[in-house]
């Protein structure tokens, strides 16, 4: 439910933007793939970018995105789709005072984020040093093997023809976002963590809320204990 309801809003709004054509929109073809991603039906996606182009009726959504401070400090940046500005700055605010943070001017924690390209490929789609060979030929800043996949960081500009020169190599992604990198981390445990996590459950559930990126760190052993606990 609340998955489909937030692709729908960023189909529309990069519809909006950019035009219905996913080929030429980057943005909207993200959104879309996404949306196949978790088998949302063709017709739904059709009638989103549909109602985004004005070709049918529609609610008008802007992005606001919200900066802020959860528990001990740590930056938090909110992007949201919403119809009603007020209404949704209202309910973050609300969020990050009852979970021991505040929100903040536009600006206060911005600057400790850079906006990158994250491309996730199982590791048995490709071999390390031919991926290797193709996203840094494209433009790509980091490949990270991790336990079963491979994790590229690309920048912001290179972030469309690195993920174009994957696919003229036969190598899908599985999955392929913009997302904002923090530039340092800001370590928590004991009720500051137990707060952040439940800020950042709270947060990304808000139906207006499509993304939301923070610099905590918190020990592996401590967010075992407080999932089980």
């Amino acid at each position: 439910g609340k998955i489909f309801t937030k692709l729908i809003k960023e189909m529309s709004v990069a519809a909006r933007i950019g035009g219905g054509d996913a080929d030429s929109n980057p943005r909207l073809r993200t959104a879309v793939a996404a949306a196949k991603a978790v088998n949302m039906p063709l017709d739904n996606i059709k009638r989103a970018i549909m109602k985004g182009t004005g070709e049918l009726p529609g609610q008008a959504y802007e992005g606001v995105t919200y900066e802020g401070y959860g528990p001990g400090g740590a930056a938090v940046m909110v992007e949201t789709l919403t119809d009603n500005k007020n209404r949704t700055v209202a309910e973050i605010r609300h969020l990050f005072s009852k979970h021991g943070g505040n929100l903040a001017e536009t600006g206060a924690v911005g600057w400790m984020f850079a906006r990158k390209g994250y491309i996730v490929i199982d590791k048995e789609k490709a071999d390390e040093d031919k991926l290797m060979e193709i996203v840094l030929d494209a433009g790509a800043e980091d490949l990270r093997a991790e336990d079963s996949s491979f994790a590229i960081y690309t920048s912001f500009e290179s972030f469309e023809s690195v993920k174009g020169a994957l696919q003229s190599a036969g190598v899908e992604p599985d999955s392929a976002e913009l997302t904002m990198v923090p530039q340092n981390g800001v370590h928590l445990e004991g009720k500051k963590a137990e707060q952040m996590i439940r800020l950042m459950e709270l947060l990304e559930d808000h139906e207006d809320v499509q993304n939301v990126y923070a610099n905590f760190d918190i020990d592996e052993a401590e967010m075992e204990a407080l999932a089980n606990g």
